[in-house]
């Protein structure tokens, strides 16, 4: 995939974290948002369902974006690679994340099979949650995300996934990326919202001129689900 996988600079894509009956109604009630870029399905839903039918839940609602996580992807052998990205496309999938922690073949085989597939590609590497680093009583080398983003880079992904609720290393691996691929040239995607502590006007501060909010439970779990879509695309305006 070539193209730009949402074609404005900043949106919300929303994590349809929800059960299989209730992905109707929430794509119905958020997909004409303005500001709203896409939808984010996981490994749960597709598990329950299979990922064919909870794409075409999505789809039969709206023409935006469907990105596929599959919570985390990118870590079997290389050949596995291929068989993921398959799957994923014949599903109707737009595009898949990958958080390739099994080392530097897989990472580069998960990547060329998505993108030989047609697949965008988001290559995240720091999670969310707290002890994660090393450094923070963590198992995760301190410098790994920062090898697993390089080679991300070198391999031609332009889309990143980083915490967006630890706004400080957001800082960092925009410097990083912007040595890697240039200024402009790159896109940051963020979970790590309301609920886990980030709040994205913080986010925007650190993150450049072109990323994405991913919202999931302030959204679906609202009373309104209309007006807190509302209200979460205003914070990128």
């Amino acid at each position: 995939m070539s193209e730009r996988l949402i074609p404005q600079d900043k949106s919300v894509i929303v994590a349809a974290d929800v059960e299989a009956a209730k992905l109707p109604e929430l794509v119905g009630k958020t997909c004409l948002v303005e500001g709203i870029g896409g939808y984010k399905v996981g490994l749960v839903l597709a598990l329950e369902e299979g990922l064919p039918r909870i794409v075409g839940k999505v789809k039969d609602n709206t023409g935006l974006p469907v990105i596929y996580d599959h919570q985390k992807a990118g870590n079997d052998i290389p050949a596995m690679g291929s068989k993921f990205a398959r799957v994923c496309r014949e599903s109707g999938v737009d595009a898949v994340i990958l958080f390739p922690f099994g080392g530097a073949a897989t990472e580069r085989d998960w990547i060329h099979a998505s993108q030989d597939e047609g697949l965008g590609v988001l290559v995240g590497a720091h999670m969310t949650q707290p002890e994660f680093l090393y450094s923070e009583g963590g198992s995760v080398a301190d410098d790994a995300p920062d090898k697993i983003f390089t080679i991300a880079a070198e391999e031609g992904v332009r889309d990143f996934v980083v915490p967006g609720n630890k706004v400080e290393h957001v800082q960092h691996y925009k410097d990083l990326f912007e040595d890697l691929v240039g200024k402009g040239n790159f896109t940051l995607y963020a979970p790590g919202f309301i609920t886990q502590g980030g709040e994205i006007t913080d986010f925007a501060k650190a993150a450049g001129d072109k990323w994405h909010a991913i919202v999931g439970s302030a959204i679906y779990k609202a009373i309104d689900i209309n007006a807190s879509a509302r209200q979460m695309t205003s914070k990128i305006r």
